[in-house]
C-alpha cells in the first residue's frame, strides 16, 4: 500500500469562484488514522473518509454492539488528524477519536455514525478530544503521529500533547 501523507493546504479553491460547490468544505487537509487496539498499531487507510476502509469494508453496520461482541470482534478507534500550516510549518491542528467495534466473522460492526461525523467536524476546527481512548491507546497515537512527521509533531500545539500524556 502507498504511503499516505497528510496534505497541507491553505489556499480557498474556491478563491473568487461564486458558482458550483461554493460553501463546500474541503477535507483535504483530514485524515483518518486507525488505531488498532489489540495489536496496539496505528496506520492510516484514506478509505475511511467516505467509510471505504478495510475496517469496514464487508460488514454490516448495526447499532446494538452486544451483537458484535465475540471472540472475533476488534476494537479500534478512528481518529481524524487535520493538518494545517501555521507560522512554523505545518503542524497537527486538531486530532479526535470516535470508537469502533468490527466481528467480520459475524459480519457485524458498531459505530456511530453522528459521532463519527462530530468528531470530523470538531477536528476540521482544531479541536483535541481523545480522554476517552485510554492510556495505551494515547501512547500508541502519539508514537504515530511523531514517526509520520517529526516536524508536524514539534510544531504541534502543547495541548495535544498534553492530551496524549507527552512531555517535552
Amino acid at each position: 500500500m502507498a504511503q499516505f501523507q497528510f496534505n497541507i493546504i491553505k489556499n480557498d479553491p474556491l478563491d473568487g469562484h461564486k458558482g458550483t460547490n461554493a460553501g463546500s468544505i474541503s477535507l483535504e487537509n483530514v485524515a483518518p488514522v486507525f488505531i488498532d487496539v489489540l495489536e496496539k498499531r496505528a496506520f492510516i487507510d484514506i478509505g475511511a473518509m467516505h467509510a471505504r476502509s478495510e475496517v469496514e469494508k464487508r460488514v454490516k453496520w448495526i447499532d446494538d454492539e452486544q451483537e458484535v461482541k465475540g471472540a472475533d470482534a476488534k476494537p479500534y478507534w478512528l481518529v481524524w488528524v487535520t493538518t494545517e500550516r501555521g507560522a512554523n510549518g505545518p503542524y497537527y491542528a486538531g486530532v479526535t477519536a470516535c470508537y469502533m467495534l468490527v466481528n467480520k466473522t459475524k459480519k457485524r460492526a458498531f459505530k456511530r455514525m453522528h459521532e463519527h461525523v462530530n468528531m470530523m467536524d470538531k477536528s476540521m476546527k482544531h479541536h483535541f478530544i481523545l480522554d476517552q481512548i485510554g492510556d495505551d491507546n494515547k501512547q500508541v497515537l502519539a508514537e504515530f503521529l511523531e514517526q509520520h512527521n517529526k516536524g508536524m509533531w514539534q510544531n504541534a500545539p502543547q495541548e495535544l500533547k498534553a492530551q496524549l500524556n507527552v512531555s517535552e
